[in-house]
């Protein structure tokens, strides 16, 4: 776990706001995910810092879906971000309502010269994270910046995700999991031999953090 700094806290998802909210500033470059544990660290970084002006959101992956949609990434962080703020960043939306292939060459194309200063991220029970999903070939992908994925859960649609060499590249990525049913996910993804059956513990930032509730910590050594 030396490549890692572990967090177990009462409120990880608290914590992960206080993070975003911290990296906010003017021209940051900010990648964000879905699912229900990142809603509520984005609300807390709308409470912590409610002016983003200048600042760059990008998602680390998105559902091939019309941005309204309620399986959209892109709808959770305008929902529970967006709207809250007095001052709003500029975004960088995946343009999910066209093929999947067009919508991650299209990403890929925005995201010439970008280089995150922050990306939050989740895992999976399966140990995926973004889009990454265990011994696809994506995860070998290293030639682009955004790609096309096929699902490897439910909801079954096609996405859109940053690649490997975006996050490595990353200054700091932030990995959110809360629960009993990541435990394992957690353990393979930060205890075991790095393996493409657990995408998470390939994804990795100049600095990783993981903030980690006690359940989801609870098979770690």
């Amino acid at each position: 776990m030396t490549d890692v700094e572990i967090r177990v806290l009462d409120d990880p998802a608290r914590a992960a706001g206080e993070l975003l909210a911290e990296a906010a500033a003017p021209g940051a470059n900010l990648a964000l995910s879905g699912g229900s544990t990142v809603g509520r660290a984005y609300e807390a970084a709308a409470e912590l810092r409610s002016d983003w002006h200048g600042v760059h959101v990008w998602l680390g992956d998105e559902r091939v879906v019309p941005a309204d949609h309620e399986d959209s990434n892109f709808r959770l962080v305008r929902e529970t971000l967006l709207d809250a703020l007095a001052a709003p960043p500029a975004v960088h939306r995946v343009r999910g309502e066209r093929p999947a292939e067009e919508a991650a060459a299209l990403y890929d194309a925005e995201l010439e010269g970008v280089v995150f200063d922050l990306a939050l991220n989740g895992i999976g029970p399966d140990g995926h994270t973004a889009s990454l999903f265990p011994a696809a070939a994506m995860l070998e992908k290293d030639e682009r910046r955004a790609i096309a994925a096929e699902p490897g859960l439910e909801p079954f649609v096609p996405r859109v995700t940053l690649t490997r060499p975006v996050f490595a590249a990353t200054a700091t990525l932030v990995y959110l999991v809360t629960g009993e049913a990541k435990a394992d996910a957690v353990r393979r993804a930060f205890a075991a031999e790095p393996s493409a059956r657990t995408p998470a513990s390939l994804v990795r930032g100049r600095r990783t953090i993981a903030l980690l509730d006690a359940a989801a910590a609870s098979q770690l050594p």
